[in-house]
């Protein structure tokens, strides 16, 4: 997941992050719990809360396209012109050297993939794995499908940005905004209605109902639009932000209830609710969430915790590992005697993600972004 830059139109001063460091933990957090029930885990952690896990992956689209539009959008208002290299310089080195490391392990060390085969390698490198993508056959790294999605819109946000600033056209990327928002809607719907439904009561229905909904891009835009039209709102509309600032405990409770609705829907996340209803609520949810996080007037805005910035900067890393460690831990464990479904089993888990993490941040992400901004200076 994308690192925390600048947040949109300068919202704020040194407490600006706090928020976002919040609910990034957050996501990571929750991500964490859905994926462990797949591998031996303790009872408890098997339920409502860790099913709703899913919904921290739409937690980080709400996130991305919030930051990373809101940065484009800071950058149109002020009056300067786009510079797609930077970008896409800044992107590179952020995303791609961790990525590579977790690429070169799966390939190197088959022991290490968690579930069956991996996808074509040309998928992974292209980063269209979440098309066509199909568990049964192709399990491990399958959380890689986040990923490109991210990485798809990363390639495509500035360049309409570009686009739409060539034919001075910027008051009207709203329209954009909605007919993508109700594209996405449309075309989820008509894959669910005819492309996963009638395998409804088969073997099939799991493995397809991913395949064609939950992992292409053109269905899971929901949280990635509702974080670009905060950031465009924040940006051109200063009452509007205003608004927001002063009655964020509103907004905020707002959002918690939009969450808890689509929690109570969207018991499973298979299931025709969390097509219809689930993906928008969730995106919306978090999205109020946000807003209110982000405004300083908020506990949340002010509030600085060691613990979440510490998981917050971890976050990708621990996205990118989780995976592959909980699945050779256990497999340690198992050797030892210790029973992989025991509370103590998934202390070990957490703890070996975290360390695995650690040695990714300060092995390759920080010598990364070192040669970033070397890279950066060099040809500013």
């Amino acid at each position: 997941m994308p690192e925390q830059l600048s947040v949109v139109n300068d919202i704020g001063d040194k407490h600006k992050l706090h928020g976002l460091d919040h609910l990034r933990a957050l996501a990571i957090t929750y991500v964490l719990c859905f994926h462990y029930q797949f591998f031996g885990h303790p009872d408890w952690e098997r339920g409502r809360f860790s099913n709703f896990g899913w919904t921290g992956v739409d937690l980080f689209f709400v996130l991305s396209g919030f930051l990373i539009a809101g940065q484009l959008f800071n950058t149109v208002s002020k009056g300067k012109n786009i510079s797609v290299k930077e970008f896409f310089i800044k992107r590179f080195f952020r995303i791609i050297p961790p990525y590579l490391l977790l690429m070169i392990v799966y390939i190197a060390f088959p022991m290490s993939r968690e579930w069956g085969h991996m996808s074509p390698l040309w998928q992974y490198f292209t980063f269209t794995q979440n098309f066509g993508l199909d568990l049964k056959k192709h399990g491990t790294f399958s959380h890689g499908w986040s990923l490109c999605v991210e990485e798809q819109f990363y390639l495509l946000l500035p360049l309409i940005f570009l686009l739409f600033g060539y034919f001075k056209a910027g008051k009207k990327a709203v329209y954009l905004v909605v007919f993508l928002f109700v594209a996405c809607y449309i075309v989820r719907y008509l894959n669910w209605h005819y492309l996963v439904a009638p395998f409804l009561n088969t073997d099939e229905f799991g493995a397809r109902f991913n395949e064609f909904v939950y992992y292409p891009t053109y269905n899971r835009l929901d949280g990635l639009l509702v974080g670009v039209s905060i950031a465009g709102l924040f940006t051109f509309y200063p009452g509007f932000k205003e608004w927001v600032k002063n009655y964020s405990y509103l907004v905020l409770s707002a959002g918690l209830l939009i969450v808890f609705a689509a929690w109570l829907l969207c018991p499973e996340q298979s299931t025709y609710n969390t097509v219809i209803l689930g993906f928008p609520l969730v995106a919306l949810g978090y999205g109020l969430i946000l807003a209110a996080f982000v405004s300083p007037n908020n506990i949340f805005y002010k509030l600085k915790s060691r613990v979440t910035s510490f998981i917050a900067t971890l976050s990708y890393s621990i996205y990118l590992s989780h995976k592959i460690i909980i699945h050779l831990v256990q497999n340690l464990l198992g050797k030892v005697g210790m029973d992989k479904n025991s509370n103590l089993a998934m202390l070990v888990c957490v703890a070996c993600v975290i360390a695995g993490a650690l040695v990714i941040r300060y092995a390759i992400e920080k010598p990364a972004l070192s040669i970033r901004n070397w890279v950066l200076a060099k040809w500013s």
